[in-house]
């Protein structure tokens, strides 16, 4: 996670932005157009609001690609007490909640409270979604494929796990609440194996599919 970050600076409030994590889904623009605003050069203009006001908004980016500083009235993003996996219609999984993002070998990588998951299989950012399931044609309705409960003790710490298996499925190590896009429906579940391939024939869950279509992450 070395990509440039960038940042616009106001009187009250700092809001910082990663372009690569950005899938545009308009929550900044939509809830608070004065200040967001993609026309324009800067697009970000944190005076153009009550610091408050801008800190609601910058909160309600579900991809973490945008976050705010150094405000002077004491704002800050507090972490979720609950972790909560939401299930997109026909796009990824949005995580929120006390995330660690790990590499292959283990090593943290990401700390946030807001993440935006591939399960398409396509995406150039992975593990994070990039838009590319609009291209490559992924269809899920959001679903959750109930898994019988074991009973098994919930994991003790309270943070989310996330790393992606070699061509193979995102392992969470954590309890999480996974919602369906309708927010109708949830399932709590202990350290879930979720697909990435988007092949799954029980997602948001693997079953394996990955090594039928040869699912390969580069």
């Amino acid at each position: 996670m070395t990509d440039k970050i960038h940042k616009y600076r106001g009187k009250e409030i700092e809001v910082t932005f990663d372009a690569k994590r950005c899938i545009h889904s308009a929550e900044c623009v939509r809830g608070l157009p004065e200040a967001f605003n993609t026309s324009r050069k800067p697009w970000v203009l944190p005076d153009a609001a009550a610091a408050e006001k801008v800190a609601e908004i910058v909160k309600r980016c579900p991809t973490g690609a945008l976050h705010f500083k150094n405000a002077q009235n004491g704002l800050r993003e507090e972490t979720p007490e609950h972790n909560v996996a939401m299930l997109a219609k026909d796009g990824p999984i949005y995580l929120r909640g006390d995330i660690e993002i790990l590499d292959a070998g283990g090593n943290v990588v990401l700390v946030d409270t807001r993440v935006a998951l591939c399960r398409c299989g396509a995406s150039r950012n992975k593990p994070f979604c990039d838009n590319a399931h609009r291209q490559s044609g992924f269809k899920d309705a959001g679903a959750i494929n109930f898994q019988k409960s074991d009973e098994e003790e919930p994991v003790g710490h309270t943070k989310l796990r996330v790393q992606a298996s070699p061509n193979g499925p995102l392992l969470v190590d954590g309890n999480v609440t996974i919602v369906d896009s309708s927010k109708t429906l949830q399932e709590k579940s202990n350290s879930p194996a979720f697909c990435r391939c988007g092949a799954s024939g029980v997602k948001p869950y693997c079953d394996g599919s990955h090594n039928r279509v040869n699912f390969t992450d580069h």
